[in-house]
Formats: structure tokens, sequence, C-alpha cells
């Protein structure tokens, strides 16, 4: 071989000698109180499964927490939301009685010996008859029987991984959308602020949509009563009805302004007859008063 078949052959064992160098080291397992790597023992999530968090939508607000003095009881499926592929579960059971609720969570895999609500480093610093082992179910499957404080709320969940021997956090939400239809009573109407006159965001919907009502709008709370006075976008309404009772405007001129009773933080059916197509005409609405966004008007 000449000189220069020579270098070539060096230079490229030293190249090669290098790359083996600069392979990357394993990575290190995480903390005991973090969450699961992809070490994890557990089945390969699907796609679909892989896509973890429970968080709404762009432009999505959550529901309000649903607790149990509005649920019926009884035992019902539910759906349970999990932040991680890694926590599959494949069936869930709300029960609520004497207005306390749980649910039994049957997963798909074995890993976990034993859950504990809250999070890991919570469960570090408990006692473990605190924490939730499995029980077998008839068809072999691991079973948890948890509390619940609420619906449609977040809940920390550590598990315990039998492998691995450390907590893994998970998020549960269970959702009150699944369940069967009057399981859920509505939300209590909001608590009236004390005697005094406020402004409060008015929500209208119903009709064509093209007629609005101003917002926020001036309500008076008097002796455990609400009245607001409803000014709309046009001045051809003649009456409105509420409950059954017809009302007439404050006044000639301008927008059509009314004043009705409300109540606030739910979802108030009204009637308007307007009196801007051929012959009067009645139209459904649907008037809803936030409380939270109640402040006090400078008009005392």
């Amino acid at each position: 071989m000449n000189k220069t078949g020579t270098l070539l052959l060096a230079a490229l064992a030293a190249c090669i000698l290098f790359s083996g160098c600069a392979a990357e080291e394993p990575r290190a397992e995480s903390p005991a109180s973090a969450p699961a790597a992809a070490s994890e023992s557990a089945p390969p999530a699907s796609p679909a499964e892989a896509s973890e968090g429970t968080q709404e939508g762009p432009g999505e607000e959550a529901p309000e927490p649903v607790y149990a003095d509005r649920i019926q009881d009884g035992t019902y499926p539910i759906e349970v939301s999990s932040s991680s592929s890694m926590f599959r579960i494949v069936d869930a059971r709300l029960t609520v009685a004497g207005g306390e609720m749980s649910a039994v969570l049957t997963l798909g895999g074995k890993g976990y010996e034993k859950l504990y609500m809250g999070t890991g480093e919570q469960a570090l610093a408990d006692t473990d008859d605190n924490c939730i082992y499995f029980t077998e179910d008839d068809q072999g499957r691991y079973a948890y029987r948890v509390p619940v404080a609420a619906l449609d709320l977040e809940t920390d969940c550590a598990a315990w991984s039998t492998r691995k021997e450390k907590w893994y956090d998970r998020v549960l939400v269970f959702h009150s959308a699944g369940l069967p239809a009057g399981a859920v009573s509505p939300a209590p109407p909001g608590k009236l602020p004390a005697d005094g006159r406020y402004l409060v965001d008015v929500a209208l919907s119903g009709g064509s949509g093209r007629a609005s009502v101003e917002s926020p709008a001036a309500v008076t709370v008097a002796d455990g009563r609400a009245t607001a006075v409803i000014v709309w976008s046009s001045p051809y309404y003649e009456s409105m009805r509420v409950d059954g009772t017809d009302y007439e405007p404050l006044s000639a001129g301008g927008n059509s302004t009314f004043e009705i009773p409300v109540v606030l933080d739910t979802d108030m059916a009204v009637s308007a007859r307007t009196i801007a197509m051929s012959e009067p005409h009645d139209v459904d609405y649907t008037l809803r008063f936030d409380s939270a966004t109640a402040v006090p008007s400078e008009l005392q």
C-alpha cells in the first residue's frame, strides 16, 4: 500500500473512533415524585392515547365543578380523563350516596400496586394506610376504589409503580357530561348581593340573533329580590313577558327599555313583542345575568 492509502485508512479509523465516543449517554431516571417517563412499565400507547392532558381547547372555559349534593344517589358509568396515557382507565363506575362520592377505576395494565389521592410528594410524607391498594375484578384486572371530591374538577392522583418502586403523578377529571339525563340537578341560582344598585353583565340569546341588549345592565337588589333595567338595541319592542306577567316600556322614545324581575346565574326565558314586522309578533329570548361580574353602581 502506498503512503497516500495508508493516510486515508488512518483518517477513516480516527473518524469511526470519534463517532463512537460521541454517542449519547443513556438518560438518568426522573425523580421519585416526577411524572412517569416513557420507560415506565405499561403497554405501548396508540397515537390517540399518546396525546396526554385534559386541558381545555383554545377559547374554551372549564366547566364549574359538580359536587355530590347535585347528583342523585346511585351508581353510574362515568368517563374519566387521565393526564397520562401510561395510566389507562378502561372502566370507571361512580357511586353517590349520602352526600359523598367514590369511583371504582379499572386500569388496562398491572403496573401499579397502589394509588394515593394527591401528589407523589404528599404520598411520601403520608402514612401507607391512606394509600388505596388494588383488588382484582372478575377478569383479573386491577381496580381501585377512590374518593371523588367533585366532577369536572382536576384531581391529583399518584400511582406507585411496582417495577420502578416510585410514585408517578397523574391528574384525573371525572366528567359529569356522560351521566344519565336527570342524574345531575341544575346549579342553584347565584346568591344575591346586599341590597343596593349594581352593574351586572347580561347575555342575550334566542330570536333571530340580530337584537341585543345593553351590557352591563343596571340591577337593583332590595328585600331579597332583584330587578334589572333592560335596554334593547331597537325601539320597536312594545312589551316584555316574564313568568306570565307583561311589562310595559319605562318611557316612550329611544330604544325600548323595561324594568323586569330577574334571577342571577340562571337561564331566564322571556319574550318580547316587536312591532317591527307587518304585525306585532312575540319573540322568545333567554337572558342570563352573571353575578360574578356585579359591581356597585355609582347611581345609588
